[in-house]
């Protein structure tokens, strides 16, 4: 019981997890799997949910809990954009798990956050799994929520707690009927994103049409802060809008991270993007605002410090893209 309400207490500081401490003492104990359907599902996934969070031990005896600085974060996408893949890699980068496995479960375990065998046979998330990592200062709590219309109740509990989601699109289908309700969900709870264009290996894939469909379909003011280094068969990696930098990824598990300077045919691309990047901050910041009336060049914190500002008022969405099947762009 007391672990259960300290789950709820420190899952963030946007209070959503408070507002369910009164019932946590007897859930965590009560908590059990049941056949899987619409009904059931929508029963049993606050249970299920708070269950795999108290079993997780996101926090050690030892820990300084004041002295951590906690962040909630919740992937959410249309179904087959490559949530818990995404997920996988971030949970492998990080640290927290040695060895990165399929969703499906093709090579007998399954991906970490797919704890039912019905979400590793079918290859879909069914529940929503909680787990945490490490990054730098920081402590994460990840929050992996379901992609299929049928459990849209799933991310709608998911997000009362979050301080920030991570939108995965794939890079082939763009904005689909499930990214329009996760989007109107988030903005129903002010939930700050950042998107993430996925699946840039696979054939007919477009970002740019995506990032279209982020301002057009789902009106958000959304510019991105990478270039893919090639699309399709011949992805490689991305240049950073913000550093002009390229960055590759070698290793069998795209563990190594190579720093370059951005090849000579992309440098146009490169400084077109960067001020349209500099012009959707303007538009909403004020000190970047000022910079570009007086035409003068942001520095690279002033670009950053301007993304964490209005992203967190919920005023701007930066777009980073990658492959994370491919172990391209999650680093």
């Amino acid at each position: 019981e007391t672990m259960a309400t300290s789950v709820l207490r420190f899952l963030g500081p946007r209070g959503g997890a408070s507002a369910l401490a009164s019932s946590a003492t007897h859930r965590c104990a009560t908590a059990s799997y049941r056949p899987i359907n619409n009904a059931a599902t929508k029963a049993i996934s606050a249970n299920n949910l708070l269950l795999q969070s108290c079993s997780s031990r996101f926090f050690s005896s030892s820990e300084d809990l004041d002295a951590v600085k906690r962040r909630n974060i919740g992937i959410s996408a249309h179904i087959d954009s490559g949530k818990t893949t995404l997920t996988e890699r971030i949970l492998f980068y990080t640290g927290r798990i040695k060895a990165i496995h399929d969703v499906r479960g093709k090579d007998g375990v399954g991906a970490k956050m797919d704890s039912m065998d019905l979400e590793r046979e079918k290859g879909i998330t069914i529940q929503s799994a909680a787990t945490f990592c490490r990054w730098k200062d920081s402590h994460v709590n990840i929050i992996d929520t379901p992609g299929h219309v049928d459990f849209t109740i799933e991310v709608e509990r998911a997000l009362r707690v979050l301080d920030g989601g991570i939108l995965v699109l794939c890079g082939v289908s763009g904005v689909q009927s499930q990214s329009l309700t996760v989007d109107r969900q988030m903005k129903r709870y002010n939930v700050p994103r950042l998107a993430f264009i996925n699946k840039l290996d696979r054939q007919g894939s477009n970002p740019t049409k995506v990032i279209n469909d982020l301002r057009n379909q789902l009106k958000l003011n959304a510019s991105q802060v990478q270039i893919p280094i090639g699309l399709e068969d011949n992805h490689l990696g991305v240049v950073d809008l913000i550093k002009n930098k390229s960055y590759t990824f070698d290793g069998e598990r795209g563990e190594i991270i190579v720093e370059g300077e951005v090849p000579d045919d992309m440098k146009d691309m490169v400084e077109e993007k960067r001020m349209e990047l500099i012009e959707k901050l303007a538009d909403v910041d004020d000190e970047i605002g000022e910079l570009f009336l007086m035409e003068e060049e942001p520095t690279e914190d002033q670009l950053k410090e301007a993304i964490r500002r209005q992203t967190i008022a919920c005023k701007f969405v930066p777009v980073f893209m990658g492959s994370a099947f491919k172990n391209k762009g999650v680093q």
